[in-house]
């Protein structure tokens, strides 16, 4: 069942209220990405049992995969049978269209990625798309977040290390943060300060002192990608600071196909899987409680 405009609006308003509460009071929301419903009811048993704000997340392949109006109605569903804070975010959606049916739909986050589709994409074509984008979105009051450039990494698990110093050539600056917000008129600016997309073998570096001048110098949210195989006292030190929102995914597709694996090794003749999911909602429920405590999120859901 589709959202009232009403609806809409009101739910976009809390999702403001919430920003500005993670910058009064210091913590950042977890968004949490699924590809399937049983990694959303995790989130949503995360969410209630450490009243918890979260925002559920979807990018362009989940898009496909799940239908985008059938993962509203599902968010919806659970946000009501968990009586919890929750909402949806449109994440690194590669194109203006996609954006706007999102925002039509009732996505309360938007996450225009111009440079994901195009990695040669032009600084004007990028400002372009994304300042249409958030033009559009002030009709249901959507927060439109994005990033002047693409951001490296994959959601998922790679066996090569990284090269950190190859990645500090693509870190964000306080200045070319400043001047993309400006032009854009963006709610948040997705920062690149050794955060990466997916897991690696060795542990992602954040430069926190280049993470403060960025705060420093932006009015915006700021969020955190690629938050997957990242120490949490990083996330903690962030959350002083001043982020917002960091995305998780990575960490929980781990567990869910390692710990499915296990259960169905364990029970070969059982083919009603149903019957053995719980040990995998366990699971990733644990990584996103984990997450949430260090996010310093607990206790901060307004109903």
């Amino acid at each position: 069942m589709g959202l009232t405009i009403s609806q809409i609006r009101d739910n976009a308003m809390r999702a403001r209220h919430l920003m500005q509460r993670t910058r009064s009071q210091q913590f950042a929301v977890g968004a949490f990405n699924i590809d399937n419903q049983e990694t959303l009811i995790a989130i949503a048993r995360a969410a209630q049992k450490l009243n918890s704000p979260v925002l559920v997340e979807v990018s362009d392949g989940e898009v496909k995969a799940m239908g985008l109006e059938n993962v509203r109605d599902m968010v919806d569903n659970y946000k009501k049978e968990y009586g919890i804070e929750m909402y949806l975010n449109l994440d690194h959606s590669p194109t203006v269209e996609a954006c706007k049916r999102a925002i039509d739909c009732g996505y309360e986050f938007i996450h225009i990625d111009i440079s994901q589709a195009n990695h040669e994409a032009s600084d004007e074509e990028i400002v372009a798309k994304t300042r249409e984008v958030v033009e559009y979105a002030k009709f249901t009051g959507a927060l439109v977040e994005s990033e002047p450039h693409y951001f490296g990494g994959s959601s998922n698990l790679h066996t090569e290390a990284f090269d950190y110093e190859e990645i500090k050539k693509t870190f964000s600056t306080p200045e070319g943060a400043r001047q993309f917000i400006e032009a854009t008129g963006i709610d948040t600016f997705a920062a690149a300060v050794g955060n990466l997309h997916g897991k690696y073998p060795v542990p992602k570096q954040l430069d926190l002192e280049l993470l403060q001048r960025i705060r420093d110098a932006i009015p915006c949210q700021i969020s955190l990608h690629g938050g997957s195989g990242t120490p949490l006292h990083y996330f903690e030190d962030a959350a002083r600071i001043g982020v917002s929102k960091i995305n998780i995914n990575s960490d929980m597709r781990f567990v869910f196909r390692k710990t499915l694996e296990r259960v169905l090794a364990e029970h070969p003749d059982e083919y009603a899987i149903i019957k053995i999911m719980p040990p995998v909602y366990e699971a990733i429920q644990a990584v996103v409680e984990e997450k949430i405590v260090a996010f310093g999120s607990r206790d901060k859901a307004v109903l």
